[in-house]
């Protein structure tokens, strides 16, 4: 039998697309900067909302993403910059800001949230790293003044940065106990499910 032989540009094609990866899709990644919600408090780390909105983007068609579940318990604005500066030596094309739950169920004040908010937002400006900001609400016991001001910072936020904005990620989770663990702040499978479509409905347009 006589064997099958290559021929010398087809060897040089091959070898480029060994190296361009023009195999498979051009990877792009999605940080999810957040506090214990994005990190997935109580629920394996493939049920929350990260891991279900990568598949939803895949499954949509835009499998060149990956979402990168960034999420750390305890997490302020405060932290925003810092972290920022250590997750962007990956080279993300773009970062979902859910910041600020904790600043609001500790009452620290809103101006200096906006401002930890609005730096890390002119950080990733900066580092050419599209922005998405993700809104929060604060429960009703903490004051008609407080919660109003708190859900308007976002709004303002997404306003002067002219940044995509998902008005409230957890849209008819907050609140509700069939989509939340006994504590009732934190979601279970359910609800990282509709926070994942919540997020989804807004930026299967826009990624």
């Amino acid at each position: 039998m006589r064997p099958f032989l290559f021929s010398r540009r087809s060897i040089l094609v091959f070898s480029l697309l060994l190296f361009t990866g023009s195999f498979s899709y051009a990877q792009k990644k999605l940080i999810v900067l957040g506090d214990s919600l994005t990190e997935g408090y109580g629920v394996a780390k493939d049920a929350a909302y990260p891991a279900l909105l990568e598949k939803k983007l895949h499954e949509a068609g835009k499998k060149e993403w990956t979402v990168i579940n960034s999420g750390v318990s305890g997490s302020t604005t405060a932290s925003g910059v810092s972290r920022m500066k250590w997750l962007f030596k990956s080279k993300p094309e773009a970062v979902l800001l859910v910041l600020g739950a904790n600043d609001g169920l500790r009452g620290l004040k809103i101006e200096d949230s906006q401002k930890n908010l609005s730096d890390a937002i002119e950080y990733a400006n900066s580092q050419k790293v599209r922005v998405i900001l993700g809104g929060l609400y604060m429960p009703p016991n903490y004051g008609v003044a407080y919660t109003d001001k708190f859900k308007k910072m976002y709004e303002s936020l997404a306003k002067k940065y002219k940044v995509t904005f998902i008005p409230f990620v957890l849209d008819k989770v907050a609140g509700n106990p069939k989509y939340n663990l006994a504590d009732g702040i934190h979601p279970n499978e359910e609800g990282h499910k509709i926070i994942a479509e919540n997020i989804f409905q807004v930026l299967k347009g826009e990624l």
